[in-house]
């Protein structure tokens, strides 16, 4: 094993099943509140009110690497690292993510989730749920002595077995106490290639699937990376334990736990 991946022990884990509970609980306020005519700013505002004030908690992305706001909105066509703004209005038929994240007891949890703001085109929602079941495929293929190589070609078989593009600049990561630790998780690749995963190892599941190629291209500001033939784009993300048994999703949400018979 890579010397730079920090194993967590149990009480680590716990801390951090706590940060992912609290995050959880961020995205479903922001389902009782995310609607057309909102700005992506006043998505983050909300969200940083309750982080702070509701949750007592920190949120991480803030102040990171000259980041001013507390998540990323990336509309329609944004990859990732969209910039919340006054001016950006969501519309009926928009697709965004929004990423948040949340450091609460020293340890920091990290999720993303699509919305669909109003009616969306068939195209526009087959696009969020084939993304969806990707990253599952991705998370169902973590478990102790399966390689990094298996988890990025169960999500790029699967998102191209539905006719989309894997994005290759960006990837998933190892968190903890830090946001970015190692391993850097790709979100393809070859079976039985990459770090071999052991209990204790945590980091997250993030891909990014285009409706069209998978080339991208970062925006003036720096940070807004957008589809390079301007279609459609959607990312889901989890952070995610390696246990004994298999996985633990930190981050899952109370939906996903009905979904999921939990």
């Amino acid at each position: 094993m890579d010397d730079d991946i920090i194993l967590k022990n149990a009480d680590e884990l716990a801390l951090m099943r706590e940060s992912g509970r609290l995050l959880a609980s961020v995205f479903a306020y922001l389902d009782t509140k995310i609607k057309a005519g909102m700005s992506t700013m006043e998505v983050n505002d909300l969200v940083e009110h309750y982080i702070v004030h509701d949750l007592k908690s920190r949120p991480a992305s803030k102040g990171q690497y000259g980041f001013e706001y507390v998540l990323n909105s990336s509309v329609n066509h944004v990859v990732c690292h969209g910039v919340p703004s006054k001016k950006q209005l969501l519309a009926d038929g928009d697709i965004v993510n929004i990423d948040i994240t949340l450091e609460k007891g020293g340890f920091i949890a990290d999720s993303s989730k699509m919305y669909m703001i109003g009616e969306v085109s068939p195209l526009a929602k087959r696009l969020v749920d084939k993304t969806y079941e990707a990253m599952w495929e991705g998370i169902k293929a973590v478990k102790p002595g399966a390689t990094l190589g298996d988890v990025g070609n169960a999500i790029q078989r699967y998102a191209e077995q539905h006719g989309y593009s894997i994005v290759r600049e960006y990837c998933g990561h190892g968190i903890g106490r830090e946001m970015h630790e190692e391993p850097q998780v790709v979100h393809y690749g070859q079976r039985g290639r990459g770090e071999v995963l052991c209990e204790g190892m945590t980091f997250t599941i993030e891909p990014m699937i285009n409706q069209g190629k998978a080339k991208v291209k970062t925006k003036k500001d720096g940070w807004t990376v957008v589809t390079a033939d301007k279609k459609l784009s959607a990312q889901w993300e989890h952070t995610i334990a390696v246990t004994a048994e298999g996985y633990e999703v930190l981050t899952l949400r109370e939906e996903e736990r009905e979904a999921l018979g939990l």
